[in-house]
């Protein structure tokens, strides 16, 4: 048995807490990372306190000077956490108080620990998002660059990983930008919710101090204070969403470490990672592994794990704050952690690609992918598409047994399948004649991918 019980809140209490149950309902190991944001909200809290007169300007001061050397010993590793005070909260406030004396203690005036914790989760969060919309855009400019590079560079287009129709690489990549521009707005869009401020809903039900909520949000800069005060303090929806957005993200960037991982091996051969990126093996001294993106594809197990856990956390529980939500922080830290290092090594590594054109384009020419060009010219040429769908597959069929690609064979060769095809269709069988051909808004022409990454760069300044 302890021979302590916590001084912020003993006071009801006959006997000590047990020593487990203190470190097992303890938060401080983790929450600690909270202390900019408590101190932050610390201040604002004091200064509405000053300018609704619960506090005097001498005491406010005293309050923010104390905040600012906590804070300053923090970061320079002289704080003592202390797992007896159970959280950031109150092991800066303790420390407070034993810095300036009693002051300290008026600073918990008009709120509680349940409407604290649940506003330093949002300053974090809203801090955290804002710095996955700086690295999702590191990562966009550097597609951006490696897709104009690469406008011209023929590839393999895919349906269920068989050659299909020829693509740019430029072009695919811009695939990727997309569904990174669609993150970027779902975290824009989650952010809106995380910048709601709950100070002020105190332990449930509102205080009857004459607080001004309003002032508090401005200091802070959130967009307006909650509208109901058990709803502040009791959901985390906004943690939920966060991850949920997190979890999209994480899903696109598995797509493309698979794609990375299948065109590294030499079975496709299609680009080329810098060493930085990759690792070898202790027994094959060959070998060069594509660890990063590996990784990454391997990581989003983590997030859609922690999304789950919030999900589940948050079932069943009646309004208003209950300890379940203690448990919300770790999930989330490690949802950001993992983000935050996925979108770094993408960002990074994505812009020192190196594409083999001549790798790609072999792969693109083996594998009949100007099929759907024939077809398409032998419609133009009057041919019903179903007929012209079964005259198509005939000459596949026979450059199957042949080992000619369409574009390799004779013209006398092609019309044995129809007289329709005359000599103009080597212009469509090219693979740049394809890909050219393509040439409208979202089609892979070289120089609808050079527009696009001008597009591309125009939303990049656009967000500023």
């Amino acid at each position: 048995m302890s021979n302590t019980t916590n001084q912020q809140w003993g006071g009801r209490f006959s006997e000590a807490t047990d020593e487990f149950v203190a470190r097992f309902t303890a938060s401080v190991d983790f929450d600690q990372r909270l202390y900019r944001q408590d101190i932050q909200g610390s201040i604002a809290h004091a200064k509405m306190l000053t300018k609704v007169g619960v506090l005097t300007a001498e005491e406010c001061e005293a309050i923010i000077k104390g905040l600012g050397e906590i804070q300053a010993d923090i970061e320079s590793g002289q704080f003592e956490w202390s797992v007896a005070l159970e959280d950031v909260h109150m092991n800066i406030e303790a420390a407070l108080t034993k810095k300036i004396g009693i002051t300290g203690k008026k600073l918990h005036t008009g709120r509680s620990r349940n409407d604290q914790v649940a506003t330093d989760i949002r300053l974090y969060m809203r801090d955290e998002v804002d710095f996955i919309l700086t690295e999702i855009a590191r990562l966009q400019q550097g597609l951006l660059e490696l897709s104009e590079r690469n406008a011209d560079t023929i590839m393999p287009g895919f349906t269920h990983l068989q050659t299909a129709q020829p693509v740019t690489f430029g072009h695919h990549l811009l695939a990727w930008f997309e569904m990174l521009s669609r993150d970027y707005e779902r975290f824009v869009d989650c952010r809106k919710r995380i910048n709601i401020m709950p100070l002020g809903a105190a332990a449930l039900a509102g205080t009857t101090y004459p607080i001004d909520r309003t002032y508090t949000a401005d200091l802070l800069s959130f967009s307006a204070p909650a509208n109901n005060s058990l709803d502040a303090v009791s959901d985390r929806d906004f943690g939920i969403e966060f991850c949920a957005a997190s979890s999209l993200l994480l899903m696109h960037l598995t797509r493309m470490s698979e794609e990375l991982v299948l065109w590294t091996s030499s079975q496709f051969n299609f680009i080329n990672l810098p060493d930085r990126f990759c690792t070898g093996s202790s027994i094959m001294p060959q070998k060069k592994n594509p660890d990063v993106p590996e990784l990454v594809r391997g990581k989003s197990g983590r997030v859609y794990g922690h999304l789950m856990s919030l999900l589940t956390l948050m079932k069943s529980q009646p309004l208003a704050y209950n300890k379940d939500n203690q448990e919300d922080k770790e999930p989330l830290f490690d949802t950001v952690d993992t983000v935050r290092g996925c979108l770094r090594a993408f960002a990074d590594m994505v812009p020192a690609i190196e594409a083999r054109k001549e790798e790609m384009r072999e792969a693109a020419r083996r594998g009949f992918s100007t099929a759907t060009d024939l077809a398409d010219y032998l419609v133009r040429a009057g041919v019903a598409f179903r007929d012209a769908h079964e005259i198509v597959g005939l000459s596949v069929a026979y450059g199957i047994k042949t080992n000619k690609d369409l574009s390799d064979m004779t013209l006398e060769e092609l019309q044995q399948f129809s007289d329709q095809i005359q000599e103009d269709v080597f212009e469509v069988l090219t693979l740049e004649g394809s890909v050219s051909a393509r040439n409208h808004i979202g089609g892979t022409a070289p120089d609808q991918v050079r527009a696009a990454v001008v597009r591309g760069r125009e939303l990049l300044a656009r967000r500023g």
